[in-house]
């Protein structure tokens, strides 16, 4: 039990749109299977980058979730903030006609995306300088589509829900951010249930560009599928992802009012800084050590009682260097017990997108009793030597996990979930 006299918090509901499947049941059957997201970029001409390749969503229909005027007044990121929302809800058993019964005032909305619209951004200003730097052919919507707090609005708007609503801006860490948000909200009693997310959308040119001209992405052209390859020894980079995902959490006792499957307990979170330096971590993960931490004094947990760690994992030689380290430092030696493993090895990075991404895994872990993998796991680093479920995925019954997402910044942020006691 959590240290605090705070409500129970739960997830009730998953909502993901993923490179490797645009539904939880894709998204998980995938992962199971070790799939990989990545290959060559179809969104623009990137021939001539640094880096030709991607992971970008597929076979995602928009007009599934909102009309073709609707979905042209949104950039992407909203699209699949729109999109995990409504399969959140539905996967809560919140249908059109049972959404009705819930209180709109007491339901809230924390989402969030690192940038927010970059594909509006390039292509309004691509419209402004083919017509001569005319600002008259800018759109009225540049800036509602733009903004990274419009796809909470959205949401908001799409269903009258009038709580709390708002999105952090955390980089990589934003939607484990959100997530943490959401759950204070519940705890505060100024909520009964709240979508908790983050959504991102910049494989565009700039996107691209921007992270090549950093020398943070993979450049294995020759074989993408290959890139994303957290704690290996030739890991060169990460591989950029998008998509985004929604937790229903509510608490306890609402969940049970209306009969909610309740797939684990949103046990606890540690948001810390490293004060360090605007990209890299600092040494030996001193601030994801605080996070993780923080994360289990807040859940109530034990470092012996946590099973799995879904870690941030990027594919860079510093992130999972220090990220290691951390781990071993909180955890001691029941850190070569525990299973750790990166699903960026398949989804890539999602940036502002990870946190709820990845927290959708180890919730799914926790409820499947199984663990997915780190694929592309081939050649051992001595500076990585803790169990990442290499390639094939392990069944374990665990009974709490973390997942951490670290951003720019110094920001850390991690999640503690764990299973309903009986």
């Amino acid at each position: 039990m959590s240290r605090y006299p705070f409500p129970t918090i739960v997830v009730t509901g998953i909502g993901v749109v993923t490179p490797i499947g645009n539904s939880k049941e894709e998204f998980w059957q995938a992962m199971m299977l070790g799939k990989s997201g990545s290959a060559p970029i179809t969104r623009f001409d990137a021939s001539a980058y640094d880096t030709h390749f991607a992971c970008e969503v597929k076979n995602f229909d928009v007009q599934k979730f909102v009309s073709r005027k609707e979905a042209q007044r949104m950039d992407p990121f909203t699209h699949y903030a729109i999109a995990s929302a409504e399969m959140a809800l539905l996967d809560a058993g919140l249908d059109a006609e049972t959404r009705t019964n819930l209180d709109g005032e007491r339901v809230g909305v924390m989402f969030g995306s690192g940038i927010g619209g970059m594909w509006t951004y390039h292509i309004q200003q691509e419209e402004l300088y083919k017509r001569g730097g005319n600002p008259d052919r800018i759109s009225p919507f540049f800036v509602p589509m733009l903004i990274s707090n419009i796809a909470a609005g959205q949401i908001a708007i799409r269903y009258g829900f009038k709580g709390p609503n708002y999105g952090a801006v955390s980089a990589c860490a934003t939607s484990s951010h959100c997530i943490a948000d959401a759950m204070m909200l519940l705890q505060r009693g100024d909520a009964d249930m709240m979508l908790a997310g983050g959504s991102e959308a910049v494989i565009t040119p700039m996107g691209i560009g921007g992270f090549g001209a950093m020398r943070a992405l993979s450049t294995r052209n020759d074989a993408p599928e290959k890139a994303s390859r957290p704690f290996d020894k030739e890991r060169s980079g990460f591989v950029m992802g998008e998509g985004g995902a929604v937790l229903v959490l509510e608490t306890l006792e609402h969940a049970q009012k209306r009969g909610a499957r309740i797939y684990a307990v949103a046990a606890g979170f540690g948001l810390t800084d490293d004060a360090y330096h605007i990209t890299h971590p600092a040494e030996g993960g001193e601030g994801a050590v605080r996070s993780m931490r923080l994360a289990m004094r807040d859940a109530g947990v034990q470092p012996e009682d946590i099973g799995y760690i879904n870690a941030h994992g990027t594919s860079t030689p510093l992130n999972d260097k220090n990220e290691t380290s951390a781990i071993k430092t909180v955890f001691g030696q029941h850190a070569h017990n525990l299973a750790v493993s990166s699903t960026k090895s398949m989804t890539g990075h999602l940036l502002g997108a990870a946190g709820a991404v990845e927290a959708a895994a180890t919730v799914l872990a926790l409820h499947h009793n199984t663990l997915p993998p780190t694929i592309n796991y081939e050649v051992p680093d001595p500076d990585c030597d803790l169990f990442y479920v290499p390639n094939t995925p392990v069944e374990r019954s665990i009974h709490a996990a973390i997942s951490n997402t670290f951003g720019f910044g110094g920001h850390n942020a991690s999640l503690c979930f764990t299973k309903l006691s009986a």
